[in-house]
C-alpha cells in the first residue's frame, strides 16, 4: 500500500484512513492481530455514535455480533489489551456466543473515542473477511422453468459430452434456480431482522411505483459465460430481460443493491447488477451446494482450485436455448447453504410486488 495513499474506510457515513502496518501471519483466523498508532483518532468528534458520561467517566457501547468478538479479543488477549493500554479505557466483553453490547469505559472522554473508532475499523476490516450469510434474490424455481432446465441439462450431456471437463456434476439444482442481487454478511438475528427492515423500506420507498403492484414479467433465454475464453468456462448462465422490453427490473436491482450498500449491510461489487441465472458452475463439481461468487467475500480466490470445461459447442448449440416465462412477484432474503420444502433457499425475509 503507498502511505500516501492509504486505504480509505467508510464507517458510520465518516472516512478514517487505514494505517500502514505489519502483521504477523498465525496459522489460525480467530489469532489475527490488529495493531494502530496510539494516537489514532484520539481527537476524532463522537457524532457517528454515543459517549455518555457516567459518575465515573465516560462510557461508550457498541452493538456487536458474537461471532466478531474473537477479533477484538485477539490472540491470548493481545488486541484487547493493547487497546486498553493505549486508549487508557477498559472494554468489557460478552461471554463467547452470548449476544450483547460491548461496553467501553475510561476516565478521559478522547480515550473512550479512541477505543470506539479503533473498534469500528478493526470489526470493518474482519467483518470483509466472513463468508456471505445470506443474499438478494429473484426465484427461477417455477415448474416451467424447472422443466427446461432439465431439458437444457439433457440436450447438452448427449451433445456436448465429450466435450472437455463436461458433466452432470457442472449443472445447478433446479429447485434453486435464481437471480442473485447481492451478497450479505448478517451475523445474529438482529442484523437479520435490520435486513428485513430495509426490505420493507425499499418496497414503500420506490419499488411498488416502479412494479406498479403487480408481477414483473421476465424470459428466460440464451445463456453466457462468464471469463474470457469460452475454452475455459468456470460459469455459464442464462440471460434475463423484461418481456415487455423495459429496464423495470434492472431499475429495482440497482436501487435495492445501492440502498443496501449505503445502509452497510452489503458491499459494493460491480456499478450495476448483472442480471444473470447460473445454470453451469464448476464449484458444482466438488460440492454441488457451493455458492455462485463463492470466493468473493472471504477474499480468497477458488478459481486455482477449479477445473474449467470447454463450452465452446454449448455456446454454439443452445445460444438461444428458450428457458420460458416467469413472474417475478418478491425479493427473498435467502439464507446461504439452506433448503425449504421447495427445496429452494430458506428465506429469512421478503418484499414482494403486489
Amino acid at each position: 500500500m503507498d502511505i500516501l495513499r492509504p486505504t480509505l474506510i467508510r464507517i458510520g457515513g465518516r472516512v478514517y484512513r487505514k494505517n500502514l502496518i505489519q502483521e504477523q501471519a498465525y496459522q489460525q483466523e480467530e489469532e489475527e492481530d490488529f495493531c494502530a498508532g496510539p494516537s489514532d483518532c484520539a481527537d476524532e468528534p463522537c457524532d457517528a455514535f454515543v459517549v455518555e458520561e457516567t459518575g465515573k467517566g465516560f462510557q461508550c457501547k457498541v452493538d456487536v455480533p458474537s461471532p466478531l468478538y474473537k477479533y477484538i479479543i485477539g490472540k491470548k488477549g493481545e488486541t484487547k489489551k493493547r487497546l486498553e493500554t493505549e486508549t487508557r479505557t477498559s472494554i468489557s466483553i460478552p461471554k463467547p456466543g452470548v449476544e450483547g453490547e460491548i461496553v467501553i469505559t475510561g476516565q478521559h472522554r478522547s480515550g473512550v473515542i479512541s477505543a470506539r473508532t479503533r473498534i469500528d475499523v478493526l470489526l470493518d476490516s474482519f467483518r470483509k473477511k466472513q463468508p456471505f450469510t445470506h443474499f438478494l434474490s429473484f426465484a427461477l424455481n417455477q415448474p416451467a422453468i424447472q422443466e427446461k432446465f432439465l431439458q437444457f441439462k439433457e440436450e447438452v450431456l448427449e451433445k456436448c459430452s465429450n466435450d472437455h471437463g463436461v458433466s452432470s456434476s457442472l449443472f445447478q439444482n433446479p429447485a434453486k434456480l435464481h437471480l442473485t442481487l447481492g451478497t450479505l454478511v448478517l451475523l445474529n438475528e438482529q442484523e437479520i431482522q435490520k435486513a428485513c427492515d430495509l426490505l420493507q423500506r425499499c418496497k414503500e420507498d420506490f419499488v411498488d411505483q416502479i412494479a406498479g403492484g403487480k408481477p414483473l414479467t421476465v424470459e428466460v433465454a440464451g445463456v453466457e459465460y462468464m471469463n474470457d475464453d469460452p475454452a475455459m468456462t468456470d460459469i455459464l448462465y442464462a440471460k434475463v430481460h423484461m418481456k415487455d422490453g423495459s429496464d423495470r427490473l434492472q431499475v429495482i436491482a440497482d436501487q435495492l443493491v445501492e440502498r443496501f450498500v449505503a445502509s452497510g449491510l452489503m458491499l459494493k461489487e460491480w456499478d450495476r447488477v448483472k442480471l444473470h441465472a447460473t445454470v453451469m458452475n464448476t464449484l458444482f463439481r466438488k460440492d454441488p451446494s457451493a455458492e455462485e461468487r463463492n470466493y468473493t467475500m472471504t477474499g480468497k480466490s477458488s478459481f486455482k482450485e477449479r477445473e474449467s470445461f470447454n463450452g465452446r459447442n454449448i455456446l454454439k448449440l443452445f445460444e438461444n436455448f428458450y428457458f420460458g416465462e416467469v413472474q417475478l412477484d418478491s425479493v427473498r432474503l435467502s439464507q446461504r447453504f439452506s433448503s425449504d420444502a421447495s427445496g429452494y433457499y430458506a428465506t429469512s425475509g421478503q418484499l414482494t410486488f403486489s
